[in-house]
């Protein structure tokens, strides 16, 4: 989680300061660490802002140089499918977590053939679904910083 927060942080920008996110997944169907990783994002964003509120965060600073949110996917009967829920996941004959920037560039792409091996085309499939999920869910994000 801590890895792909990182990854779109400018810690140059972000000063002396450190922030620490902790999550608690309270209720989960699959899907838990690419959850996490979602709603980090959203935590490290209000907490730059509150940083800057109170003068620990530069004004003119941007610490936070994208937005970054995961998703699983996985391939069941021979179908692609997005976000997958525990029933889903244990069925799965490759399961995947897309870790995507805002932007739509890769932080991780971490994927096992649990029962057949895939092939490119699936391989495609998959990261299309991914990239797809994860820029609703940056539209959610987005929601969530605005409310």
């Amino acid at each position: 989680i801590g890895r792909a927060l990182r990854a779109v942080v400018d810690t140059k920008a972000l000063g002396e300061n450190t922030i620490v996110i902790d999550c608690d997944v309270l209720q989960a169907d699959g899907g838990t660490r690419t959850a996490a990783i979602t709603g980090a994002c959203v935590a490290l964003a209000d907490a730059i802002e509150w940083g800057r509120a109170k003068g620990l965060v530069s004004k003119n600073a941007k610490p936070l140089i994208d937005s970054v949110a995961a998703v699983s996917v996985g391939i069941i009967d021979g179908e692609p499918m997005l976000d997958l829920a525990y029933v889903e996941d244990v069925r799965a004959e490759t399961d995947m977590n897309v870790v995507v920037t805002g932007r739509g560039l890769f932080v991780e792409v971490q994927g096992t053939a649990e029962g057949a091996p895939f092939d490119k085309r699936e391989l495609d499939a998959l990261l299309e679904l991914g990239v797809a999920g994860c820029a609703d869910l940056r539209t959610a994000q987005l929601g969530a910083l605005e409310s």
